[in-house]
């Protein structure tokens, strides 16, 4: 897969976009077993995190399984079995691990349950480490960070769609007054995945992905600054970038996963009533990353512009439909659309350049999580809904930056960036703890602490890179920013 193709191959893309779209299904869906296992099996808010836990560990025990694998293959694995192999192997895992919610499903087992869901985690894991430098491969370098983007929107039609449809599975319809979940009711949606799973696996199987990696060419890869380093360890960015995905992913989950109990809890709102909420919170990080999208397409500037705005109410509407099928009641997700105008503006100032973009959408997430405290009522289900806004674009952002000039270190770097999805699991238990120990309303402290980090990294990384050689305001020039 050659850098220097000058426009993203669509046919390549497409397919590979669909794993996306099953990791933010499965992902947004975890918020709503949390409070049904939580009633279930007798949990304290710190054991139902346990959910969030065996999910995001899952992809640090496959990241590390992954590097012991190819030591002892003395080379690394997706080079040797090609990205699309790394994909549909990491499918059939994951749909390994969805055959576990039957018999967890009848015997009433959490134990089971968690480790059905550890095992989709596994195979996620291995499904990211390909994607996401294939993501950044197939295309111009300059796009690459919004290619990344774009495949994130279409991971969080995933998380908007999850939570409805598992919420319908579990409660039934809005409309009925069935306020008890029945554990029973959790398998069928799962089993259903699983099948998708190995569907998708066959689809890549005869999908134009390339089956063997191609960017082995060292001259092509080593840049001149790297003095050829022996490790992808050997690259500040790459190390304070890994600390950034842990908080990253950890603010991420962790603002939706404690989002249900601070709804019941503190607001005294039904389990059923909060799947819609949550649907919200995900589906804000597709309103921004359908907006940062907007920019890997190779189109007219006046047109760029114009999609800017209608990128993301166009992914809103898709929520309002969604909700609309589920038979909602969509009078209280309008005023909405006005906290979408911020996301449009700190998109604008950005101008394209990933580390910009991180300082803005961070210093942004900060003062929507400190509006949250500070407030109650439905204002602060908004201000905690609206993180996912200023998450939407951080991820590509953090791995675009994160793996800049890595050269042949690449695919290490990744599977280096991917096991710090733990956060996701292990800042949600340190919220849900300081939850127990104080309020849920105050645990959002550590949301605040994790975005205080990436302003740290966003201002740090420009210099690292610029000792490198690495200008990335004159790579967002280029590329017509």
């Amino acid at each position: 897969m050659s850098n220097n193709s000058k426009q993203t191959n669509w046919g390549q893309f497409i397919p590979l976009v669909t794993v996306f779209f099953f990791w933010g299904f499965v992902a947004a869906s975890n918020d709503i077993l949390i409070p049904v296992f939580k009633k279930a099996f007798n949990l304290t808010q710190t054991e139902s995190m346990l959910v969030q836990i065996c999910f995001y560990v899952a992809y640090t025990i496959g990241s590390l399984i992954y590097m012991l694998v190819s030591k002892g293959l003395k080379k690394d694995l997706i080079n040797k079995i090609g990205y699309k192999n790394g994909l549909i192997v990491g499918l059939l895992i994951s749909a390994a691990g969805t055959l576990l919610f039957y018999p967890a499903a009848n015997t009433g087992s959490f134990i089971l349950m968690i480790s059905g869901l550890f095992t989709v985690g596994l195979g996620f894991s291995l499904q990211q480490i390909a994607a996401n430098p294939l993501a950044l491969e197939i295309g111009p370098p300059e796009t690459g960070s919004q290619r990344l983007t774009m495949a994130g929107g279409i991971n969080n039609l995933g998380t908007t769609i999850g939570p409805l449809i598992v919420s319908f599975a579990i409660f039934g319809s809005a409309t009925t007054a069935n306020t008890e979940a029945s554990i029973e009711s959790v398998k069928i949606p799962y089993l259903i995945l699983g099948a998708a799973f190995v569907l998708v696996a066959l689809m890549l199987k005869f999908s134009s992905l390339p089956s063997v990696t191609e960017n082995n060419d060292e001259e092509n890869q080593i840049s001149e600054t790297s003095n050829h380093r022996s490790s992808a360890f050997q690259y500040p960015q790459l190390l304070l970038g890994m600390i950034a995905i842990f908080v990253y992913v950890g603010v991420e989950v962790s603002t939706a996963s404690n989002l249900p109990a601070y709804m019941e809890k503190d607001l005294g709102f039904e389990t059923k009533d909060i799947a819609p909420y949550i649907s919200l919170y995900w589906a804000s990080l597709m309103i921004g990353r359908w907006t940062g999208a907007v920019e890997a397409f190779d189109i007219k500037a006046n047109i760029k512009k114009l999609l800017r705005f209608l990128a993301p109410y166009l992914a809103f509407g898709v929520f309002l439909l969604v909700n609309a099928i589920a038979k909602h009641d969509l009078s209280h997700f309008y005023i909405y659309s006005l906290i979408i105008i911020v996301m449009i503006i700190c998109d604008i100032i950005s101008k394209g350049n990933p580390a910009r973009i991180l300082l803005i959408f961070s210093s942004a997430g900060i003062i929507a999580l400190l509006i949250g405290m500070f407030t109650t009522g439905m204002v602060s289900v908004y201000a905690f809904t609206s993180v996912g806004l200023f998450c939407s674009t951080l991820w590509p952002c953090i791995f675009a930056v994160a793996l800049n000039g890595l050269g042949k270190h690449t695919n290490q770097g990744s599977s280096f960036l991917i096991m710090m999805i733990m956060g996701g699991g292990i800042i949600s238990l340190i919220q849900g703890y300081v939850a127990d120990f104080t309020n849920i309303h105050f645990s959002y402290i550590i949301g605040v602490i994790c975005f205080a980090y990436l302003v740290f990294y966003a201002i740090r990384v420009s210099s690292i890179l610029k000792a490198q050689g690495i200008d990335l305001d004159k790579i967002s020039k280029e590329n017509g920013h």
